[in-house]
């Protein structure tokens, strides 16, 4: 009888701890990141008396608690959402720049400017198209200076948010180091660890959308962290990097990992952080190509002006200043100051605005703002089709890992079912134990 007792009593005792893991599941369904956990029984053996007797068993006892998942799947997760991460904020950069370049008009003001010069050719000496070609010039000036703001404004931004981010990635490492000391004083198979577990690959998530990583555990579950395949190490032990963050005058950035084995460059190969370089490399070059077009307009307008004669028979002043499309500026204030004529061509001359018509020629200034914009165009439609096809296979990748680690709602209430029948049954066993003992007890 007091066999049966314990026996029931294991019994008990076991299916209620599968019932609180079963129920644990069933209210984590929908928790991002929780992977399933199973209550592991196993038979209490009797001991052998050394005879050829088969003798019952003790009972049952749960072994550990376990999470279903996979290292593999998980791994193919941080990898996707990796390279998903990069692509979305390449787009968002790419966005940035398209938002300068088109959101000032500057092609429509450039078109303006030079058409207004071939109106003024048919009337050099009349006052109103020579007001409207400097009203033109001046419109184009403040276009070339917003752009220029906007495309440093992308800059500014994109310095900020890879501060944020190397601040995200700090702030990650030193959480992961923590969750390793603590899997290191955690006893293994319990629901402890199991939460450990979780958080440890929600932190490597996040981190691989910040950067591409590679990860390695130990035995006891800690993730030791390179940046890329080989790169520094981000976390070992309960050891955390210190990232950081700077981008140089010509627009290079550089990202740098100090601590757990001294000073190394970081060079990401995946996640925002590439993105981030990426854009600052683009956002760099619209802006080097900005300038080029304004340096080489205010040059070659300056030039033909001072070729020609303004109305009252000067040699033409400067129209535009510029060192970059930034500071580009209307210098001339005077609509008689347009040098129009030829030299000693007269006040009704329009000869040296036919010398501004070969500049817009020769220049190419439309066509290399539309190029331009168009390659940034094009370069933003093929980083999204890529982006589509990224979130595809990071979701799929999703799935077949939820496939495995995830809860089934329906499973789990048919588990519970189970579970708390053994559990009565059990209770039933130690109940009959007790009402057979009361009974032999009750013989007189």
């Amino acid at each position: 009888m007091t066999d049966m007792l314990s026996i029931g009593a294991s019994g008990v005792r076991a299916y209620q701890t599968a019932l609180t893991t079963t129920s644990e599941n069933i209210a984590n369904a929908g928790t991002a990141g929780y992977s399933r956990r199973v209550a592991n029984t196993r038979e209490v053996a009797a001991p052998s008396d050394g005879s050829n007797r088969v003798l019952n068993g003790l009972g049952v006892t749960v072994s550990g608690i376990t999470r279903t998942g996979s290292d593999l799947h998980n791994a193919e997760v941080r990898s996707a959402g990796s390279d998903l991460a990069r692509s979305e904020a390449g787009v968002v950069w790419l966005q940035r720049i398209e938002g300068a370049l088109t959101g000032n008009k500057l092609d429509e003001r450039l078109t303006a400017f030079f058409n207004a010069a071939t109106a003024l050719a048919a009337d050099p000496s009349a006052s109103a198209p020579r007001a409207t070609m400097l009203q033109a010039a001046a419109s184009l000036a403040g276009s070339f200076s917003a752009t220029g703001a906007a495309l440093d404004g992308a800059l500014a931004d994109l310095d900020r948010s890879a501060d944020a981010m190397a601040g995200q990635l700090n702030t990650l490492t030193a959480s992961l180091a923590k969750v390793n000391s603590a899997l290191g004083r955690t006893a293994q198979g319990t629901s402890a660890q199991a939460a450990l577990l979780d958080e440890r690959d929600r932190l490597l998530d996040s981190m691989s959308a910040l950067t591409d990583v590679s990860v390695s555990f130990d035995a006891a579950g800690r993730a030791s962290v390179k940046a890329g395949g080989s790169g520094p190490l981000l976390v070992q032990g309960d050891q955390a990097a210190v990232a950081t963050y700077a981008r140089g005058p010509g627009g290079a950035t550089s990202f740098a990992v100090y601590g757990i084995d001294g000073s190394h460059a970081l060079t990401p190969g995946g996640g925002a952080l590439a993105g981030i370089a990426e854009g600052a490399a683009r956002i760099a070059d619209a802006r080097d190509a900005l300038d080029r077009i304004a340096v080489d307009l205010a040059s070659g307008v300056n030039t033909v002006q001072a070729g020609g004669h303004d109305l009252d028979g000067n040699a033409g002043a400067a129209m535009f200043s510029a060192t970059g499309a930034s500071d580009f500026k209307l210098v001339l204030d005077d609509p008689r100051g347009i040098a129009a004529a030829a030299p000693g061509g007269g006040e009704r001359s329009n000869g040296n605005l036919t010398a501004l018509a070969a500049l817009r020629t020769s220049g190419r200034f439309e066509g290399s703002l539309t190029t331009l914009t168009t390659d940034n165009a094009s370069a933003l439609s093929a980083r999204r089709s890529v982006a589509e096809v990224q979130s595809t296979i990071r979701a799929n990748a999703a799935a077949t890992r939820d496939s495995v680690a995830g809860v089934n709602v329906d499973e789990e209430a048919v588990d519970l079912i189970r579970f708390q029948q053994a559990y009565q049954a059990s209770s039933r066993v130690i109940q009959v134990a007790r009402e057979t003992l009361d009974a032999i007890f009750n013989i007189r």
